[in-house]
Order: C-alpha cells, then sequence, then structure tokens
C-alpha cells in the first residue's frame, strides 16, 4: 500500500466532499490491518455524514489503490471538542469553545463561551458568569490552546 500516493490523492480529492484530511494511518491492530482515515470539515459531523464520507473514501481508494493488501477501513472525526486553528476562527463564530490563555485575563486562564467576534488578531468571547453575560477580548497570541466544547 503507497500511503503517500493515498494521501496525497484524498488530500486532493476530500475538500471537493467539504472534508479535509486529518491524518492517516496504516497499523496492524489485533491482527488486522487498519487504515485510519480522521476527517473534518467547519458543520459538526454526524454519524450519517462518517457514513458517506465513508461510502465515498471506500470507492475511491477501490480507483486508486490498485495492492492486493486486505485491511479495514476506520474513518472517523475529530469529535465534538475537537481542536481549533486559530486562522480559521472566523468560521466558528456563534460557536461555543473552551480556551486556555498564557496569561490570565482578569485571573482567570480557562474559559468557556461563544466566539461572538472575530477580527484581524484577537476574538471576542461572550461567557456568562452566573446571571450576568460579559464580553472577553482574547488575543491570538494569548492563546495557549483552543477547541469546541459541549455546553450543559
Amino acid at each position: 500500500m503507497n500511503l503517500v500516493l493515498i494521501e496525497s490523492k484524498l488530500k486532493e480529492v476530500l475538500p471537493s466532499w467539504g472534508y479535509e484530511l486529518c491524518s492517516l494511518s496504516y497499523k496492524k491492530e489485533m491482527g488486522r490491518f487498519v487504515l485510519g482515515v480522521v476527517v473534518d470539515r467547519v458543520e459538526p459531523i454526524d454519524m450519517n455524514a462518517i457514513c458517506e464520507v465513508s461510502e465515498k473514501i471506500s470507492s475511491y481508494l477501490d480507483e486508486i489503490d490498485d495492492s492486493e493488501d486486505i485491511y479495514t477501513l476506520d474513518v472517523s472525526s475529530l469529535g465534538a471538542e475537537k481542536p481549533l486553528k486559530i486562522e480559521q476562527l472566523d468560521k466558528y463564530v456563534s460557536r461555543y469553545v473552551n480556551v486556555h490563555l498564557i496569561n490570565p485575563i482578569d485571573g482567570e486562564n480557562i474559559y468557556e463561551g461563544d466566539i461572538k467576534e472575530v477580527k484581524e488578531d484577537r476574538f471576542i468571547l461572550t461567557i456568562k458568569i452566573k446571571t450576568r453575560v460579559k464580553d472577553i477580548d482574547i488575543l491570538f497570541n494569548n492563546i495557549y490552546n483552543i477547541r469546541l466544547a459541549v455546553k450543559f
């Protein structure tokens, strides 16, 4: 199996299906070879989307991979709490996130809230403190880690 070829071909075709390739792996698990494909997109990925893209990937691999290797295809997403790229935050306006800061703001370095607005070098996070709503201005260079979060 030519993983370099498969990776380059998947990177070409996945965007036309609305996805991007996050990672590709080929390893032996419990005596079987598994081709792991992790995909992502801005919109949430549910099981129907995974099934749909898995079918497309499987058919596509049948076309481009002429090896005789026997393997199981395992397609997954980054999950409900996927890490976000700072340069793509504008695509996640109104989404609920968890952000870890390098330098604390108002004595705190971990916040959860909704992305209200994204600017050139910062974004506005709307948080809720009991019954009060507050906007926090966060510089991109102060972000240690940012991910989607599940709101309870």
